[in-house]
């Protein structure tokens, strides 16, 4: 039999070997959680809904555009849909958990789609860019993650600290955080993909990008941008029920 002494022991016991098993954040998380906003109001967002419009640049044209209407949906713990519109079509991406799936529907006539369910990598990736978007950077070791410092290195004239967010061995978020102020300069994600952040709309006391800015490189070598603009942010909306879930056949 343990007395109550024994067990307070045995319990405490436990506990110290477990914090010495665990890795104390790195500074930087701390400072660009800061820059971004409280930590309460971090922790209290649950659901973001983003509202603006996308520009894309011809690869072989860059004077050519093309201009969509982007409706953005992330919720807690990994839901998000991305609705992009314009005339010529209506394309839907999202996940629900550990469904993912994707639609191209004509805006002329509704009957008119196609749906294609999302394969194993595709899903992972959106469930690491949906951690992304609501961590805030923070507790990715509890997904089974792993954030590594790579120290030190300048962007843009900027003095940045160089930290990679790898969710497996396929897929990290490196991000370059100004030393001086914790503010995100740029992320890369692997095949030559950058994006930058620019500009700011604040929500209950919350920084989130006015544009963002993805650069990578087409099949041809040359570069090619993606620039979307955010009209409005709302947090913490509560979805239609079936928003993120599969479709059922009637298309809608």
């Amino acid at each position: 039999m343990i007395t109550p002494s024994l067990r307070c022991l045995t319990v405490l016991a436990v506990l110290l070997f477990a914090g010495a098993g665990a890795r104390a954040e790195l500074p930087i998380i701390a400072k660009a959680r800061a820059f971004v906003g409280p930590d309460a109001a971090l922790d209290a967002i649950k659901s973001i809904h983003y509202v603006g419009s996308l520009i894309t640049s011809d690869p072989t044209d860059a004077r050519k555009l093309t201009y969509v209407t982007v409706d953005i949906m992330i919720q807690s713990p990994y839901r998000q849909r991305i609705s992009n519109s314009s005339d010529k079509s209506i394309e839907v991406t999202a996940l629900d958990s550990y469904d993912g799936w994707h639609r191209v529907q004509d805006p002329k006539d509704p009957a008119r789609w196609k749906l294609m369910l999302l394969g194993k990598d595709q899903i992972k990736l959106l469930r690491a860019n949906t951690w992304e978007n609501l961590a805030f950077y923070r507790g990715l070791e509890r997904e089974g993650g792993t954030v590594i410092d790579r120290g030190a290195a300048t962007v843009d004239g900027v003095a940045c600290r160089k930290i990679a967010f790898v969710h497996d061995d396929k897929i990290a978020f490196i991000r370059y955080f100004d030393e001086a102020t914790g503010r995100l300069v740029l992320t890369e994600v692997g095949y030559g993909v950058a994006i930058r952040e620019l500009g700011e709309i604040r929500v209950n006391g919350v920084r989130f990008p006015k544009t963002i800015i993805t650069t990578a490189k087409g099949a041809d070598g040359k570069p090619q941008s993606v620039t979307v603009t955010f009209d409005k942010v709302t947090v913490n909306e509560s979805f239609p029920d079936g928003t993120f879930a599969v479709p059922a056949f009637s298309g809608k």
